[in-house]
């Protein structure tokens, strides 16, 4: 089963939700939605944006459970 890894990535860049939703654009309840372990109901292009974001890959927002 996939795991969001969106609010251990955010915590250790030290990235708040506020400064996601400045530099993505994205409304909050997308963001807590991605940190939640509901990132499988967000588009592609949501995933594409929060990773542009974090500096890392879309395949990296998520991990094994």
């Amino acid at each position: 089963m996939l795991k969001s890894n969106v609010k251990n990535i955010m915590e250790k860049q030290g990235m708040t939700i506020r400064a996601m939703i400045e530099k993505t654009g994205l409304a909050d309840v997308t963001i807590l939605r991605a940190r939640r372990n509901q990132i499988a109901q967000c588009r592609l292009s949501t995933l594409g944006a929060i990773a542009k974001c974090l500096g890392c890959k879309i395949k990296d927002l998520f991990e094994e459970d």
